[in-house]
């Protein structure tokens, strides 16, 4: 046996050919973890997981925090990898530079470049993609497909064609067949912006742009929708609401909600309460009281706080997820 596993791997015309207990490729993945657990939740199934190489969609309306959500990785990725490099794609110029800065993003580390048509950025996708070796820490964002027109819906303008493009389903196929291989092979995590419309029918849902290529495509797609957060009558930030449509590493139509605030951003701690409430780490008092409690021997060890208070209390999230 021995002799023909040498002998196959010889034979192979793949540099990464390899005995799959010991495939770099298939067991050595990087794991970026972002500072807000239940998010790191919906990308991996685990708090201490994170963003992994391949395709992750955020689709929803405008407004949803899709960009959001996507600079807080890339802010994940820096830390974990100061010498790395972010590649942007940007159609609709939807990330002024204080967002980067409020994300404290090192801006000298992202290349810039705008695009135009799925063709523009298929292309430079492909020669950059081409050209990196794995090893080397790339991430790509893309803000947004959603928005891209097809080469020939552009021409069809130009000529005052008045025609439906049929070939923009297509395109969208064809680049994401293209780069899918190159990002698992070279351990590049790609992050894509998208939109998504209603379906036709006596009960619309959310389905996301780009047809069956984008949906194939990706390992991970979140549908995003929000709620606004009210203190008395007043709207102090909205919690946004993750809708797993597709996931490789988490039970599909799961949801898990982030709360931002206009003052003080993301809640580090968003979703867990519930989580801690179900499985009996916190314990519900009367008039909206909780209590923190041993789950072993149902002690209070924490009497009488707000939720809110809870929501907030760094020592006591640090001490449960231990």
């Amino acid at each position: 046996m021995n002799d023909l596993r040498s002998k196959l791997i010889k034979n192979s015309t793949s540099k990464y050919t390899d005995i799959l207990l010991e495939s770099k490729l298939f067991n050595e993945k990087d794991v970026i973890s972002t500072r807000i657990p239940i998010i790191n939740v919906g990308l991996s199934g685990y708090a201490t997981g994170g963003l992994i190489a391949g395709v992750t969609m955020f689709a929803g309306p405008s407004k949803n925090y899709k960009t959001g959500f996507a600079l807080l990785m890339a802010k994940a990725f820096q830390e974990e990898h100061p010498d790395g490099m972010i590649l942007f794609y940007d159609s609709e110029f939807g990330a002024p530079k204080p967002y980067f800065e409020a994300f404290k993003i090192d801006m000298s580390k992202v290349v810039h470049t705008p695009i135009t048509d799925i063709e523009e950025l298929k292309h430079d996708l492909m020669s950059q993609l081409q050209n990196i070796d794995r090893g080397e820490k790339v991430l790509v964002i893309i803000d947004s497909i959603g928005n891209l027109a097809s080469r020939k819906e552009v021409e069809d303008a130009i000529e005052g064609k008045v025609v439906a493009d049929m070939t923009r389903a297509k395109a969208f196929k064809s680049l994401f067949r293209m780069i899918t291989p190159h990002l698992a092979l070279k351990n590049i995590p790609l992050i894509a912006i998208n939109h998504t419309y209603k379906e036709i029918g006596m009960f619309p849902k959310d389905v996301v742009g780009g047809g069956t290529g984008a949906y194939y495509g990706a390992d991970n797609i979140w549908i995003i929708g929000r709620q606004q957060e009210k203190k008395g009558d007043d709207v102090i930030g909205f919690n946004f609401v993750i809708n797993v449509e597709k996931s490789r590493y988490v039970r599909e139509k799961s949801r898990f909600i982030v709360t931002v605030l206009y003052s003080g951003g993301i809640n580090r701690w968003s979703g867990l309460f519930d989580f801690a409430l179900e499985h009996g780490y916190i314990a519900a008092g009367k008039k909206g009281w909780y209590h923190v409690v041993d789950r072993s021997t149902g002690e209070v060890i924490e009497p009488g706080s707000r939720r809110s208070d809870l929501e907030t209390n760094d020592a006591l999230w640090t001490a449960l997820l231990a």
